[in-house]
């Protein structure tokens, strides 16, 4: 068994694609190499800014002898058959043994496939992955360029180190030929560095300043620059992403700190840790007390003989000049008030079907408004939510924003406070984009939840209005997203109001579903409480759920669900009509009297008057398990109706349960399928009767189990 190292050197990969691109490399040598026969088993794969490499332990020398026999038509066949079988096999006529099956005379193709070196096999391998390498974006290079079928890379391709155990793997691909030759760090080591396999690589780089290992430049990364920031009586502001970007800038990474002027943090925080973050890449910091200090971290990719004196000033200094940028827009912007800046949305087109973005505007307003005055949204002033809604897009017109898109919402926030408008209106100014995804914060805040519920209930409405849905994948309004920021408002703040009606509650219950499988519901509860219809309260919604998942995962959910089922199946056989649904719900009508024999009906109707006084009587001496099954519906029938009338669905589920026991010893003992017609009739009706006692919870019929 032996190790193999493969190394793709180029220009600079940029950061963001280094991650996809080794999965890729992995799934590819596996792909291509099990179809050669070769078994792969650990494989480790690095990257730096300059190379992609891969490391597979212990691949054999060979492949093993493979013996193959392929069934093809009967000689007696057409002549089309076995042209069809030559095609597939690739093989010629003369080639295929004839055999005896089953007493007809039948082709075989039989393909001796001998063993191949496993070099010979990594040599075709390399270039393939090349050239079927699925870059985000590619480009051609050189002389070659010219033709459309030249090699494409991320960046131009200039080196290939192949080692399988210390036997170079010889290959070529676009003119580059492989080598035991690589290059260290651009300034430190920028003379060749001959690898002698798998077994030193990492080593020799390491002594060339490159580590190439990218998980462990993150370590140094992460660590050094909480050193640097605690070094100086700081906090670094932690940021995974960040460090994994700089560790893909970055073949041998030193944090440094540095510091810009304080006058720079008179700008809103968010502004300037975005400048940092977005343009240079450099970590903030925050001093002992929580705000934004005036250091910043970046991260060199050279271990400078000054200490990086001279790195960290030029640092500096670009970040100074973005700094002076966002500071003039700081001031600029404050000089137009928030509802000057708002006249501007009538030029702004939000949708060519739905007018501007000043007309949204005025929805939003409005629907904020009758949110805090019908008092969906409790202790919310309808004069600060529609004041708040209407100057709450006016940041998107601001230098600032224009400058940092990022900051739509944010900004707004600030220089609402800086106007003196009232902290309710800057608060939901600032936060009425909120939830925006699903680990975002909810607004719980009575003005930022009525402007923060009402653009996007105003969004999702609209767009469904001019027929613009989500389908497939595709969701360019985020719809999807705008759903489940209104589900989290809503449950989150207890608001109870009918949401939706139609297509766009089914779309709802898709959102729900997506909801609270994070929060481990079971989607086929959720249906089974939406097919009841006319539920649109997602709080008295989620509520009924809750509790029918806790009584689902007991002994009585269990084995109720099963008589349930038992039941329906029962009475889909019989293509029962009796009432189900919205009869038995408003009790318009008694389920005992709807049966589908005209000349049983008025038999069992006259009986009907005796149970609507109390007593529940049949026209015929009743089982026990059956009269015991017949008094346990009528009981908990109106328990149960006055439970979910009371919001109380534990005490619903309670009495459900109550059924659990008569509906088995019914199923045990009485045999609905009676030879006595009346009997059967009567059973069947009283199965549908306690069917609609259930479904007046939920529709069990779409609870799976």
């Amino acid at each position: 068994m032996t190790d193999f190292l493969l190394e793709l050197r180029s220009e600079e990969i940029p950061a963001r694609m280094q991650a996809g691109a080794r999965a890729d490399l992995e799934k590819l040598f596996r792909k291509d190499m099990a179809a050669a026969g070769v078994t792969v088993g650990e494989v480790t794969v690095w990257s730096t800014p300059r190379r992609l490499a891969l490391i597979a332990r212990g691949l054999p020398l060979a492949t093993e002898a493979v013996h193959e026999e392929t069934k093809g038509p009967a000689t007696s066949a057409p002549e089309q058959a076995l042209e069809g079988f030559l095609r597939k096999t690739g093989l010629t006529k003369d080639q295929l043994e004839v055999r005896d099956l089953k007493g007809k005379d039948t082709y075989f193709a039989v393909v001796e496939k001998p063993g191949r070196a496993v070099a010979e096999v990594l040599a075709e391998v390399i270039p393939s992955i090349i050239r079927n390498f699925p870059w985000p974006k590619s480009q051609r290079w050189g002389a070659a360029s010219i033709s459309t079928e030249s090699l494409r890379w991320v960046r131009p391709l200039s080196g290939i180190v192949a080692i399988f155990g210390e036997e170079l793997v010889a290959c070529e691909v676009g003119g580059i030929q492989s080598s035991f030759v690589t290059l260290g760090h651009r300034f430190h080591a920028p003379g060749e560095i001959t690898i002698g396999g798998a077994h030193d690589y990492a080593d020799k780089l390491h002594l060339a300043h490159v580590l190439v290992n990218h998980e462990e430049r993150q370590d140094i990364i992460r660590t050094k620059a909480r050193e640097a920031a605690v070094a100086a009586g700081l906090v670094l502001v932690e940021d995974e992403g960040l460090v994994i970007e700089n560790a893909g800038l970055t073949e041998w990474p030193v944090p440094l700190l540095g510091r810009f002027e304080e006058d720079f943090l008179e700008v809103p925080p968010e502004t300037i840790q975005l400048t940092a973050r977005v343009n240079q890449k450099y970590f903030v910091c925050e001093d002992t007390a929580g705000s934004l200090a005036n250091a910043f971290i970046c991260t060199a990719n050279i271990a400078a003989t000054d200490g990086g004196v001279a790195i960290v000033d030029g640092n500096r200094k670009v970040l100074a000049a973005r700094l002076s940028d966002a500071h003039f827009f700081w001031q600029q912007d404050r000089k137009t008030p928030l509802s000057a800046q708002a006249e501007k949305l009538a030029r702004i087109t939000f949708h060519e079907k739905l007018g501007t973005v000043a007309d949204k505007v005025e929805r939003v307003a409005k629907l904020a408004e009758w949110l805090a005055s019908e008092g969906i949204v409790p202790n919310c002033d309808p004069a600060l939510a529609r004041q708040a809604a209407e100057l709450c897009k006016a940041d998107l017109v601001t230098e600032m924003v224009g400058e940092f898109p990022e900051l739509q919402g944010l900004m707004g926030g600030y220089y609402a406070r800086a106007e003196g408008l009232p902290n309710a209106v800057a608060d939901a100014i600032r936060d009425h984009y909120k939830p925006v995804g699903q680990g975002d914060e909810v607004p719980t805040a009575p003005v930022t939840v009525a402007v923060a519920l009402a653009d996007k209930l105003d969004t999702l409405r609209s767009f469904f209005a001019i027929d613009e849905k989500p389908t497939g994948s595709k969701d360019p309004f985020a719809l999807r997203r705008a759903a489940l920021g209104i589900i989290r408002l809503i449950t989150d703040n207890g608001l109870r109001f009918g949401v939706a009606e139609g297509d766009l509650l089914d779309f709802f219950a898709d959102r729900l579903k997506v909801q609270q499988k994070e929060a481990g519901v079971r989607h086929d509860l959720i249906d089974a409480v939406f097919a009841l219809g006319g539920e649109d309260d997602l709080v008295r919604l989620l509520a009924r759920v809750h509790a029918l998942q806790a009584f689902v995962q007991t002994d009585d959910g269990v084995n109720l669900l099963a008589g349930y089922k038992r039941a329906a199946n029962i009475l889909k056989k019989e293509d029962w009509h009796g009432v189900e649904g919205e009869i038995s719900r408003t009790g318009e009508e008694d389920p005992l009297a709807m049966v589908d024999d005209p000349d049983l009906a008025p038999v069992i109707a006259a009986k009907m008057a005796d149970r609507h006084a109390g007593d529940d009587v049949l026209p015929y001496a009743a089982e026990p398990a059956e009269q015991a099954l017949m008094s346990a519906v009528t009981a908990a029938e109106p328990e149960v109706a006055r439970a979910v009338a009371a919001e109380d669905f534990a005490a619903a589920m309670t009495a459900l349960a109550s059924l659990r026991a008569p509906i088995d010893a019914f199923f045990e003992q009485v045999i609905v399928n009676d030879s006595d017609r009346v009997k059967r009739h009567s059973r069947l009706a009283l199965l549908d009767r306690f069917r609609a006692a259930v479904h007046n919870v939920a529709d069990f019929s779409r609870i799976e189990g």
